[in-house]
């Protein structure tokens, strides 16, 4: 068995069951997800492996780049700096994706270990060192030896903290997201592509979902519309924040030294710039899609936009920002730029996720949200929490500090 199929082949193989899936003129559900991408594509697996009757609608591709989640790569880690909260559901998402890949048969997560940079009063060390406190992740220090042996591409000042959490690494978005809706659809859910959804509305106990090509009832409605969801729920509609946000892939001095396997994942807050900036080893384009180079990106909020507005053409600040941080911190990882590309961020003032029942529903529509740059690592769990919340009403996954109210009521 091939445990590493290109997206190609993986695509190839979903093709003819989402046309089959199409083909249904099915128009009553138990559950309808609005948004198949990182969250929905989980939700609709989950689901449909309890044994409901799931429709998911995506009004793109799948997978598809005018979201949050394409890319290629994206980080996963459990000493998790932005809250301790977290770390609970990263344990269970690590176990979540490693089930699907046994499942599924594919790889998705590939231990890179990940190094973090920083004075020792960043948020970003502070906050590592308590969540692995906590729960005792393991992360260790490095020494400037080791990092002369082991990561010497790095030119980091003596100033910042060097530290390494082995178990962490990085999973593949559009891979996983296929391996999940390939997974839905053999389990009996249906998935209609490049149909958008323009209104729901729930008339007793009945949701009526209108799209662009047909009406749907369902009993239960899962909404994981990324940054579209303040256009399909009133109570976050003035809570979520969506902005552009730019990623690069360069071509660095010596290829090899970044590759896959060689060169770890990395996270870096430089004292003089806001947010953190983070990368990757290269990855090769015949089986992980888009480019082979050296990715890196500043996660820090770009510029606001409206989701069907958004100016995709990347500005030279951008990339002049990249390249300057290569400058200072990679020497070796700039020699010129192959490509850079927007994604989407959708945030909540406070920068943690929405998981919660909709207002007004009874219970019976839940939507996960406002995942602020820092998400797609949990869909693994996201998708099953949803599963629960349509099915028990309650999940025993620890989401209280999630909770919508917290965000204040609708102005």
């Amino acid at each position: 068995m091939n445990l590493v199929p290109s997206l190609s082949d993986l695509l190839y193989r979903i093709s003819p069951l989402i046309e089959k899936s199409q083909s249904t003129q099915q128009k009553k559900y138990d559950v309808i997800v609005l948004g198949v991408g990182s969250m929905g594509s989980s939700s609709c697996y989950y689901l449909a492996k309890q044994g409901l009757s799931v429709l998911g609608i995506e009004q793109f591709t799948i997978p598809h780049e005018a979201g949050s989640h394409a890319g290629q790569s994206r980080i996963i880690r459990k000493a998790y700096f932005e809250h301790p909260h977290y770390v609970p559901l990263l344990q269970a998402a690590y176990k979540n994706w490693k089930d699907l890949e046994t499942e599924a048969g594919i790889q998705l997560y590939f231990k890179t270990g990940l190094l973090y940079f920083g004075k020792p009063e960043s948020p970003l060390i502070k906050g590592l060192k308590l969540s692995a406190e906590k729960y005792n992740v393991p992360i260790q220090p490095v020494s400037v030896q080791e990092m002369n042996n082991r990561f010497s591409v790095f030119q980091i000042p003596n100033e910042y903290e060097r530290m390494m959490e082995p178990d962490a690494g990085l999973v593949t978005p559009e891979r996983a997201i296929l391996a999940y809706t390939e997974r839905a659809l053999q389990l009996g859910a249906s998935i209609h592509t490049q149909e958008k959804t323009l209104a729901w509305k729930k008339t007793g106990s009945t949701f009526i979902i209108t799209t662009d090509k047909n009406t749907y009832q369902c009993e239960n409605l899962v909404i994981t519309s990324g940054a579209w969801t303040g256009k399909l729920v009133e109570e976050v509609a003035n809570k979520l924040q969506v902005t552009r946000q730019v990623i690069g892939w360069m071509k660095p001095k010596i290829s090899s030294r970044f590759e896959l396997g060689k060169f770890p994942c990395w996270t870096l807050a430089d004292s003089e710039k806001p947010g953190i900036y983070y990368g990757f080893p290269t990855l090769p384009s015949s089986t992980f899609g888009g480019v082979t180079g050296l990715k890196l990106g500043h996660h820090t909020p770009g510029i606001s936009t409206d989701p069907d507005l958004v100016d995709r053409n990347s500005v030279k600040e951008d990339e002049a920002n990249l390249i300057a941080m290569l400058s200072r911190f990679i020497p070796e990882g700039y020699v010129s730029t192959i490509e850079m590309k927007s994604c989407l961020y959708t945030y909540t003032p406070d920068e943690n996720f929405v998981i919660d029942f909709v207002s007004g529903t009874d219970g019976e529509a839940v939507m996960a949200a406002g995942f602020s740059g820092h998400g797609f690592k949990f869909a693994s769990i996201v998708g099953e929490i949803m599963a629960d919340l349509v099915i028990k009403k309650t999940t025993d996954q620890p989401i209280a500090f999630l909770k919508a109210d917290r965000l204040g009521k609708k102005s």
